[in-house]
Formats: C-alpha cells, sequence, structure tokens
C-alpha cells in the first residue's frame, strides 16, 4: 500500500510503499483510510518531539482519522502510538477507540474536527466540573483548537466566552462562533496580561492553548483581579504554543482558589476519551461546529506538510 512515511525525524513524511498491516487479533479492524488529519499532535508525532514519541522509525504519521471497515460501516476512530498510522491507505484500529458515523456523514470535517475539538470537548466534560451558566476563557482561541473550544464552550453551555489570541483576523470571526469579548493578546505578554484580567479576571475556567511566559503573565494579573479571590479558578493545560515552561509566581497559588491541571493523552483514561466519542462525532456529523478544512491528496504529503497559511485543517485524503 502507499502512505506517509517517515524515516527520519529531521525530515517530512514521504508519499511511498510501505507494508500492508495485518491484523494479529480480535481487537484489530483493518479500515480502508477516507481522511486523516494533519494536526499539530501529528507533526510531532513525525519529528519525534511529542512527549510520547519513541525512536521506532520508520512510522506512519497520523493519530486518528475516518475510514471504512469491511462490511462498510463508516468509523471516525483513535489510533494507539504504532508503527501503523492514520496517513496511508489502510491502517488497523481497535473498534473500542471508534464510533460508527451516519453512513452520508463526511469524512473530511470529522478528520479535521474530531481531534481539536476533543481537546476542549474532554476537558471541559472529564477534567473539571463544569457546568451551564459558568464562564470561560479560552487562551490561544485563533488556532484550530482555540476557534473550536469556543464553540464547545457555548454548545456545553457558557454564559460568556472570552476568546483570546494574536492574530486579528482569526480575532474578528470569533464572534460569530459564540466568543463575547475578544482580547488580543499580542505584544508584550505584561500588556497582554492586563487586557486579559480586564475582560476575564473573574472567569470560572481557563482552557489555556499557551503555556509559557504569556500564562504567567496571564494567570498572575487575572488571579490578583478577581473580585472574589474565594471563587474557584480551574486552569486546564492543554497546549503550549508559547513555551513549554512557565514560572508560576506562588502568590498566586496562595492568595485564590487556583487549581491548575492538565488534560491531555495520559491525564484523562481511554476509557472516559472513548466515552465522549459518539457524542462529540454525532454533533459535528450534524453541523453544529464550524469547520475549517482543506482535503488534499496524500501524495502531496511533503509539499503540504508545513502548508497551513490559509488557517484550514489539512486534511489527507489516500
Amino acid at each position: 500500500m502507499h502512505a506517509a512515511v517517515v524515516t527520519s525525524f529531521d525530515h517530512t513524511p514521504t508519499f511511498s510503499e510501505f507494508p500492508a498491516p495485518v491484523p494479529e487479533g480480535p481487537d484489530q479492524l483493518l479500515v480502508d483510510v477516507l481522511a486523516a488529519g494533519l494536526h499539530p499532535r501529528v507533526r510531532s508525532q513525525a519529528n519525534g518531539s511529542h512527549y510520547t514519541s519513541t525512536d521506532q522509525l520508520p512510522l506512519i504519521p497520523g493519530i486518528d482519522g475516518v475510514g471504512r471497515d469491511a462490511d462498510g460501516n463508516l468509523r471516525y476512530f483513535i489510533l494507539f502510538d504504532s508503527p501503523y498510522g492514520a496517513m496511508a491507505q489502510q491502517t488497523l484500529i481497535d473498534p473500542r477507540r471508534s464510533v460508527v458515523l451516519p453512513a452520508d456523514a463526511d469524512p473530511v470535517p470529522l478528520a479535521a474536527a474530531m481531534n481539536p475539538a476533543m481537546s476542549s470537548w474532554v476537558a471541559l466534560r472529564r477534567r473539571t466540573t463544569f457546568t451551564p451558566g459558568q464562564s470561560v476563557l479560552v487562551l490561544g482561541a485563533t488556532g484550530s483548537a482555540g476557534r473550536m473550544a469556543v464553540q464547545v464552550a457555548k454548545h456545553l453551555g457558557a454564559a460568556r466566552v472570552v476568546a483570546a489570541g494574536r492574530d486579528p483576523r482569526a480575532l474578528a470571526e470569533l464572534p460569530a462562533l459564540g466568543a463575547d469579548t475578544v482580547v488580543s493578546i499580542a505584544g508584550p505578554a505584561a500588556e497582554a496580561a492586563d487586557r486579559l484580567a480586564a475582560a476575564a479576571a473573574d472567569t470560572d475556567v481557563v482552557l489555556d492553548y499557551v503555556w509559557g511566559e504569556p500564562t504567567a503573565a496571564a494567570m498572575a494579573a487575572i488571579v490578583t483581579g478577581r473580585a472574589d479571590r474565594a471563587k474557584p479558578l480551574t486552569w486546564i493545560e492543554i497546549g503550549s504554543v508559547g513555551g513549554r515552561e512557565a514560572l508560576i509566581p506562588s502568590a498566586a497559588l496562595r492568595a485564590s482558589r487556583l487549581q491548575i491541571i492538565g488534560s491531555g493523552q495520559g491525564s484523562v483514561p481511554t476509557a472516559d476519551i472513548a466515552a465522549e466519542l459518539p457524542a462529540l462525532a454525532e454533533r459535528i456529523a450534524a453541523g453544529d461546529f464550524a469547520v475549517d478544512a482543506r482535503a488534499v491528496p496524500l501524495s502531496e504529503v511533503e509539499k503540504s506538510w508545513d502548508d497551513s497559511g490559509d488557517g484550514k485543517r489539512v486534511v489527507f485524503v489516500p
């Protein structure tokens, strides 16, 4: 079969032949892949930088996708880490980590949206006790996952969503997707933090895709700016585009009811993630969320790997 193949962590995947996978037990199901999203998590898998990465090469990247099984069922699936990723003509899935989709569902938006939407969906559903009527700050709302997080928070009942990001064009689009307030975090971290505190000091939950110095400054400003510091604040770390480490001032933890938690692979049990798949897939298939996706032939993987200039999630179609 043909696939995107990683033979070196220093080079983008190449479109080449790779041995077809063979099921080895009842928990493995062979599917024909119809669509696989190029997520940031996939790029880090392919360059060996993700915290779950091993040195095992060669490998086919791709952590999820949409495929068709031997019975003709359309399935969204999440893969275990293995040499057989989703960016191939065929892959092996565990049916327990998949959900059967409507027969007429479009594979491309599902492959584009499930992974980025799941980051906020699972965070709000499984990592905190979020209740309708609470307020949410999405820090890093102009990326694909942040954009979906604004919509997910509103869908799950947030009374107010503050969307913060750097891209002015993307920020301008967020009110139409559910953001009640948008805040630019471009420029010096301290100035951005002051703007955040003015707009979202009394928020209940922060979905943080940024981390690093911007988060450290924002956290200090928001905590000290709260009208009632005894009001719980749950800060959920999801991404780290602003830096892998954040220097959190100790006073932020002592002077408020701040709880910092993470949401990602390892902090959420596999069973919990699987339990959330059907509801999220149903909503995406029904068109409840706006999805920016661009289908690209898998044969063009090399020239499209780093292409995200139009802001749309690249989805490879074999």
